[in-house]
């Protein structure tokens, strides 16, 4: 049977989550085409994977769309939304399939297709909850799902009760978790410290965007509470936190953390920086979808503290394959990490449990199959 010609779109160019989790999807559809609004690493990410990228000049003026606002927003650039939903259904008339990786992706994919009658598919990566969108939002996405979706695809349980919760069928849904594959680097950890220019001593470190829901000024404070362990913050403030970055570099003057808290910004070399920690931390104050990083410090095999709330309970196996405790308390974090620094909290155990579990559960491929598995069910539908 002739592979179906899908058309991946997604709204951001940024390597984001989210976007990540696209460029390793595709692996498995080199040739076919990707509708991108904005230019950007993504593109490039996703042409070297030998996929065309059509983009559209008109999707950046969509950055200034929250999720969380109001619908009535969007109003001021109709025109544009207009242009880009034809310019979409365009390149979905001459494809069977077409898959829609975000949120304003699956919302004018949702249109498009329906005017050319073509089966849509949508990876929801967000847990879809007042505390990341307003309630017109929640409503449109969960009647367009109805309306159009012939699959939502979420990488947890929690983003699927998310959406149930939010008025989404059950029925609609399918599990697929993130996977990815990482290389460990060879080199001891001392050595791969001096390599990446970080201090020898007790060392945590969090990789995410900075974001204020990701929670890096509660690992500020923790460190506060640790005398003696230096901190790294590797991300920088991608869609619009800009003002948060700065809070960040003002809150660890005000902790006197000056000499023990190193912010690296964006960074490529993410699995590597973790090799070099004792600790990564995953502090989000809100309930994470899936939590790709706490993957790839499993698969560092590097002890990880995690926010017991959404996914990381799921991948850490409830708390086995790795340390839990609750958001938004800065006490209980720097207690957990005193005692792994301590060796009081045997982390050797949790470390190797998590390896292979990262690497039975999380692997890039597993993934892959399963979403290409998904695009040929929906696909075959469509002609029946």
């Amino acid at each position: 049977m002739t592979r179906p010609r899908v058309l991946f779109v997604n709204h951001s160019s940024l390597l984001s989550g989210a976007e990540l989790v696209l460029a390793d999807a595709v692996g498995p559809w080199r040739g076919a085409t990707a509708f991108l609004f904005e230019d950007g690493p993504l593109a490039a990410a996703l042409a070297a994977r030998g996929l065309a990228v059509e983009q559209a000049g008109m999707g950046r003026a969509l950055a200034g769309l929250r999720r969380d606002s109001s619908p009535l927003r969007a109003l001021p650039l109709a025109g544009r939304l207009a242009a880009l939903t034809l310019a979409l259904a365009g390149h979905a008339r001459r494809h069977d399939l077409v898959y829609a990786n975000s949120q304003k992706a699956f919302i004018l994919a949702a249109l498009a297709t329906a005017a050319v009658r073509r089966p849509l598919i949508w990876h929801l990566h967000d847990i879809l909850d007042p505390v990341h969108f307003g309630p017109a939002q929640r409503r449109l996405q969960i009647g367009l799902a109805h309306a159009r979706a012939a699959r939502v695809v979420v990488p947890s349980a929690a983003v699927a009760e998310s959406f149930v919760a939010a008025g989404g069928r059950r029925d609609l849904l399918t599990v697929v978790p993130n996977g990815l594959d990482v290389i460990p680097d060879p080199r001891p950890r001392s050595e791969l410290r001096r390599a990446l220019g970080l201090p020898e001593g007790p060392l945590v470190g969090a990789f995410s965007r900075l974001a204020p829901w990701k929670g890096q000024h509660v690992l500020l404070r923790a460190l506060a509470r640790l005398p003696g362990v230096h901190g790294v913050v590797a991300g920088s403030a991608l869609f619009g936190e800009d003002a948060y970055a700065a809070e960040l570099e003002g809150l660890a003057a005000t902790l006197g953390l000056a000499g023990r808290l190193t912010f690296l910004g964006q960074r490529s070399d993410v699995p590597r920086l973790m090799q070099a920690m004792d600790v990564v931390v995953h502090p989000s104050i809100h309930p994470e979808p899936f939590g790709r990083t706490l993957v790839e410090a499993m698969l560092a095999g590097v002890p990880v503290v995690a926010t017991d709330a959404g996914a990381a309970a799921e991948i850490l196996d409830g708390g086995r394959a790795g340390t839990l405790v609750p958001p938004d308390d800065p006490a209980a974090l720097a207690a957990a990490l005193a005692r792994i620094l301590a060796g009081e909290a045997a982390p050797a155990a949790a470390v190797a449990v998590a390896r292979t579990r990262a690497r039975t559960l999380y692997p890039v491929g597993r993934m892959q199959d399963e979403i290409a598995g998904i695009i040929g069910r929906v696909a075959r539908e469509a002609r029946a």
